[in-house]
């Protein structure tokens, strides 16, 4: 316990989530991606659709990344650092505890910003763009809406408002995000059971992603799959994944592939008759339909 309590220097503590966060897409993430692409090649499957699609993947990253940009200057510089100085508990210690609780509960935090953003119609509108992609590789990973990076903050403050400091919530949060990444391959087939009992994997990941209706809503969780198992949105990769939603994109077109969700949205807003059922229909799941 003495181990955990020790005190941290923060630039120890920045070095190593920079190595953990921001390198493992030069030593990890990118060369699998190459594997996968000889792997396709093998297979048969290195068609022109797939070389768009990941080109797609790769524009939406860079646009949801300047957002996100200009959202870490106003919400990190501002709206963090000031529930932290204003309306957070007693400022917590930085130490291999508070690393370590920090994640977890930057993990658990994930699971119902993600459960969220399926259930309802705003979250949908943004968040299917990740999920249009009929392939599943590396570089579906990035493939980002125009508001994936709004929700997070709703629910990282309260993690904030605990004691800790905003950085640490941040470095947490990609910490679950690169964690997330790694998990879009069809490589990797189930691992041992411990494993698959306790962590997210591949084999769950791909049930997330799947179209096939037995698959819908399920298995949100970043790090780890036992949030799923004990709230109830669990569910194995038993039959085979088919990826997609359930209104396809048919397009590689970035922009069509960035914003279509928005699109459908508003459309689905302007068929509505009252102000209300428009409003109902940014917080409802996303196949409601007034009564």
């Amino acid at each position: 316990m003495e181990f955990l309590s020790k005190h941290l220097e923060w630039a120890n503590v920045e070095y190593w989530f920079y190595i953990f966060n921001d390198l493992s897409l030069v030593y990890i993430i990118l060369p699998f991606f190459v594997l996968e692409l000889i792997r396709y090649a093998y297979l048969k499957r290195l068609n022109k659709d797939l070389v768009l699609d990941s080109l797609a993947n790769a524009f939406t990253f860079v646009a949801f990344y300047a957002i996100e940009i200009i959202l870490g200057i106003l919400a990190v510089t501002k709206v963090y650092f000031w529930v932290h100085e204003n309306l957070s508990l007693p400022h917590l210690p930085l130490n291999w505890m508070t690393i370590i609780t920090c994640i977890l509960l930057a993990d658990f935090a994930y699971y119902w910003d993600h459960r969220t953003m399926h259930r309802i119609g705003l979250g949908w509108a943004t968040h299917t763009v990740h999920h249009s992609s009929e392939h599943f590789n590396m570089s579906v990973a990035y493939r980002f809406g125009p508001l994936d990076a709004v929700f997070p903050i709703l629910f990282s403050l309260p993690i904030v408002m605990l004691g800790y400091d905003p950085i640490l919530v941040l470095l947490a949060e990609v910490f679950v995000q690169v964690f997330q990444t790694l998990l879009h391959t069809e490589i990797i087939g189930k691992l041992g059971k411990p494993i698959e009992y306790i962590f997210n994997t591949p084999s769950h990941h791909r049930v997330h992603h799947g179209s096939n209706r037995q698959y819908w809503d399920k298995n949100y969780a970043g790090i780890l799959i036992i949030w799923d198992r004990l709230l109830g949105t669990f569910e194995p990769e038993v039959e085979t994944v088919r990826y997609g939603i359930s209104e396809p994109l048919n397009s590689n077109n970035p922009f069509k592939v960035f914003l279509h969700g928005i699109g459908r949205l508003y459309r689905k807003m302007k068929g509505l008759k009252g102000f209300k059922n428009k409003m109902l229909a940014l917080i409802k799941p996303p196949d409601w339909e007034p009564s």
